[in-house]
């Protein structure tokens, strides 16, 4: 009835890896990108998934409004050019990109 969601980054000055597991549930139909992901016990929030590439290396992810987005990767260092792309589409879509936080690794 869920997928299960699992965060895990880097943190460069503490020198270690951290991850936050969650579970996640379609709102609608299961070949629509929109689901509800909780982290913390009952309490979801919107999930929106805006692209998503053919290989599921790369995706552009918004929350319940305009005031989340992520562009997540599966790799540290994704190709810039596709990257550019999603801040594009998401630009168009009405995302203030100039907000967005590019991570180093």
């Amino acid at each position: 009835g869920g997928i299960d969601v699992l965060n895990r980054g880097f943190d460069a000055a503490k020198g270690s890896w951290s991850e936050a597991k969650g579970r996640a549930k379609f709102v609608g139909p299961r070949d629509v990108g929109q689901l509800k992901v909780s982290f913390f016990g009952p309490f979801y929030g919107g999930y929106n998934i805006v692209e998503l590439d053919p290989e599921y290396s790369l995706s552009l992810v918004a929350g319940p409004d305009r005031s989340y987005l992520w562009i997540l990767s599966r790799e540290a260092k994704p190709p810039r050019e596709a990257v550019e792309r999603l801040v594009a589409r998401a630009k168009a879509l009405g995302f203030d990109t100039d907000e967005l936080i590019y991570v180093s690794h």
